[in-house]
């Protein structure tokens, strides 16, 4: 199958070029610096398939031009499909398949690092002793044992972060439509999402974005939390309003945020940008903040969960190729 892969940088290219050459070379792969949008689908040159990440842009305009070159499948590398227009895929008969389960323990492990971090200081007390300033003072952190975790999305990543809390001694509360009994087994309660904002010391957010969880960390539920609330968001950067963080922040409301994806991510996240000026104001002002740590979307980024992702998103497209079933991977 000729596949068109956009949004690549080197390490893409690198795990899937071998994990290819394993396989026999059953692919033919062209890889694309820039993000899939509509004004780059002229790259796209007798492909069967594209596949894409979770900045491309994979919406009706972009399938009905995809579907009139005779692309078939979409292939994500990665788990999240809010990026695409999925009515519009089947409705045009254009397979769309996943990565559903690369590594869960990457994106959990990277949360807690974050947890660490930000309440200990790591990240400015790195900066400090680099300066020669080995003060302490305004360094000071909690105990996480005995603290309440809010975990908002208990599916693998979810379930994988919320044992990992239990081992620290932490009480576990949870929200998820669809309870997890080995977590119910293991001391989690589930409650309501009201309950968990009220309750939590800190607050996790590992839940799919849909029409539904939108902003559902929003001005309302910043109030409802205990001052001083600990906020986390590894998952999807539009689970929160920016401009509520940042009038929740400016207030002392929250007392820390750490986030690995950001809602408007996609012109500045995976990109040197270091010798620019910034030009997302809001993302501007989040940084500004001592007590707001951010990475680039870099929480799945593991050697274990590059090669599943490579291996998975290749079987996905061999799968489709010869019309075979592939379990829970596909969408459309």
């Amino acid at each position: 199958m000729k596949v068109a892969v956009f949004g690549t940088k080197p390490y893409d290219q690198h795990w899937l070029e071998n994990v290819n050459a394993e396989q026999g070379q059953p692919h033919q792969l062209s890889f694309f610096e820039p993000r899939l949008t509509l004004t780059n689908l002229p790259l796209i040159n007798s492909h069967d398939a594209v596949c894409v990440f979770v900045n491309d842009v994979v919406n009706a305009p972009v399938l009905q031009a995809l579907h009139e070159r005779g692309v078939k499948v979409v292939a994500l590398r990665c788990a999240g499909f809010n990026n695409v227009d999925l009515d519009t895929a089947k409705r045009l008969g254009i397979a769309v398949v996943r990565v559903p389960a690369y590594s869960p323990f990457a994106v959990a492990e990277h949360t807690v690092g974050l947890i660490l971090a930000l309440n200990r200081k790591i990240h400015r007390a790195f900066n400090r002793v680099r300066e020669g300033n080995f003060e302490i003072n305004s360094l000071i952190g909690f105990d996480l044992h005995g603290k309440t975790i809010g975990v908002m999305g208990t599916g693998r990543i979810g379930a994988v972060f919320a044992k990992i809390m239990l081992g620290f001694g932490c009480r576990i509360l949870a929200h998820d439509p669809q309870p997890n009994p080995e977590l119910e087994q293991l001391g989690v309660r589930y409650v309501s999402w009201d309950e968990l904002c009220a309750e939590s010391r800190i607050i996790s957010m590992h839940c799919p974005l849909t029409p539904q969880t939108h902003h559902i960390v929003s001005h309302d539920a910043i109030d409802r939390m205990p001052d001083g609330v600990m906020l986390i968001n590894t998952s999807r950067g539009a689970l929160v309003d920016s401009r509520a963080l940042i009038a929740a922040l400016k207030s002392g409301k929250l007392g820390s945020v750490a986030l690995d994806v950001y809602e408007e991510e996609a012109d500045v996240f995976f990109e040197d940008l270091s010798d620019r000026v910034l030009q997302d104001d809001v993302l501007a002002r989040l940084l500004s903040f001592p007590n707001v740590l951010i990475t680039s979307h870099q929480a799945f980024f593991t050697e274990e969960a590059m090669q599943q992702i490579a291996e998975t998103t290749l079987a996905n497209l061999t799968a489709c190729e010869q019309n075979q079933p592939i379990a829970d991977n596909t969408l459309t």
